[in-house]
């Protein structure tokens, strides 16, 4: 009778175990395997450093100190007038040139660019002779080609704008076309020409703006840039007998700019797509 209660007991456990524990090892058997492990990430080429080009255009409103009337009569006859009207007006500018982002706060470029037709005009009275009543209106029209090398400071990026601060050298060199001379009142009738001159200056200028970044690699700018172009030159205006031969000099050109650039990163690398991962599959368990 124990014999047969022995067999009893086991023949029970077999059951429990048949009915509990297989079922756990098909469970376990049928999850899905685990996703497969993600493909290694491949280092962009930075192949230009941290080169870019850049394009600008602006406007400028200029300024002078002053403008020099140089008597270069032969023989010289001392020549003095009192400035009634002296201006120079505005000009546009488009340019371009190539730069280097040393680090995330400093970088350095070149530029070069050409300004149209600036207008200038000397409206004077000759005080060479007292009481005479001569009175001279000069005009003429210059272009310019100015070259700098620019180093920039960047002051950080808040909500995708960078201001920047900066500063520059180089050279400006005005083309000054034909300057006409009217004659009025002691003078009237009186003409006179001057053929086109050249003068090459030191230039130097002061920069501040922001730049936001368009992409990866495209920034665009709106600056400020105040702009020191030295002096321009008319050629030797001379009307006959009428008056003197004499060089006009546009003293201390200071231009007032207002520039819309863009920047081209050459070597900013294109950021990385997003990890494409499989969807793990629905557990199913059967009981």
């Amino acid at each position: 009778m124990r014999r047969r209660t022995t067999q009893l007991a086991w023949a029970r456990s077999l059951t429990l175990l048949a009915g509990v524990g297989v079922p756990c090892l098909a469970q376990a058997a049928d999850l899905l395997p685990p996703p497969p492990p993600p493909p290694p990430l491949v280092e962009t080429v930075d192949f230009a450093g941290g080169w870019y080009l850049r394009g600008d255009a602006g406007w400028g409103d200029l300024e002078l100190r002053r403008t020099e009337a140089i008597d270069v009569s032969k023989p010289p006859t001392p020549y003095s007038y009192k400035a009634i009207q002296d201006k120079v007006g505005s000009q546009w500018f488009a340019g371009g040139g190539v730069g280097y982002q040393v680090n995330p706060w400093l970088r350095f470029d070149a530029t070069g660019e050409y300004r149209f037709h600036a207008k200038w005009h000397l409206y004077a009275e000759d005080t060479t002779f007292p009481n005479t009543n001569g009175y001279n209106l000069t005009k003429g029209k210059f272009d310019s080609v100015v070259g700098l090398v620019n180093g920039y400071v960047e002051l950080g990026t808040f909500f995708g704008v960078t201001p920047f601060f900066g500063a520059g050298v180089g050279v400006a060199h005005h083309m000054f076309g034909t300057a006409n001379d009217y004659g009025f009142g002691a003078y009237a009738g009186g003409y006179g020409t001057g053929p086109a001159k050249d003068k090459t200056n030191f230039a130097w200028a002061a920069h501040a703006g922001i730049a936001y970044a368009l992409s990866h690699n495209v920034k665009l700018e709106l600056a400020y840039r105040y702009l020191n172009m030295g002096d321009a030159q008319t050629g030797i205006v001379t009307c006959g007998a009428t008056c003197l031969s004499t060089v006009y000099r546009v003293k201390e050109i200071d231009s007032h700019d207002v520039k819309f650039g863009l920047r081209y990163l050459l070597g900013a690398p294109a950021p990385l797509p997003p990890m494409d991962y499989p969807a793990p599959g629905p557990l199913v368990r059967k009981y």
